[in-house]
């Protein structure tokens, strides 16, 4: 089964109020830091007696979505298991899907045949991902320190 893909594209006045909802949580997350970090976090609704407790991994996230939304960006949320068309793989990429499919048959990113059609998993997206960002890091930092040497810059 493909997953269905919650996205949340913030709105004209989105970006401000995730900005300040940002700046609190990061204020509440560092002061939980004395706690301890994996410790539980307390939340209260105002006009509601109760309180929520949530995995501080939750606030952590939350804030990562605040940060994207205050800088107008959209965001997906993808469960870990989910298994992708390789149309959104593609879109999550940002690359056409032809070149996807390349990526896939050249083993760079797991994914498995339902039929005829491809289903890509999403941890193994996000992983290759992750290690696409750190070869271009890597790469950037050669480049910079290659200029440095070369007094070019």
């Amino acid at each position: 089964m493909t997953a269905t893909l919650s996205s949340l594209v913030p709105e004209a006045n989105d970006a401000d109020l995730a900005r300040v909802a940002l700046d609190h949580m990061r204020a509440a997350l560092k002061a939980g830091n004395a706690r301890g970090p994996h410790d539980p976090v307390r939340l209260t609704v105002p006009d509601s007696p109760d309180e929520i407790v949530v995995p501080r991994s939750v606030l952590d996230l939350l804030s990562q979505v605040l940060a994207h939304m205050a800088n107008g960006q959209g965001v997906t949320l993808v469960p870990a298991n989910a298994e992708l068309t390789t149309q959104q793989a593609a879109d999550m990429l940002n690359v056409s899907r032809p070149f996807l499919i390349r990526l896939l048959e050249a083993g760079e990113i797991e994914h498995r045949l339902v039929g005829t059609h491809r289903r890509v998993l999403a941890d193994s997206l996000v992983r290759y991902m992750r290690a696409d960002d750190a070869k271009r890091a890597k790469a950037a930092d050669e480049l910079a320190a290659l200029t440095h040497d070369l007094g070019v810059a």
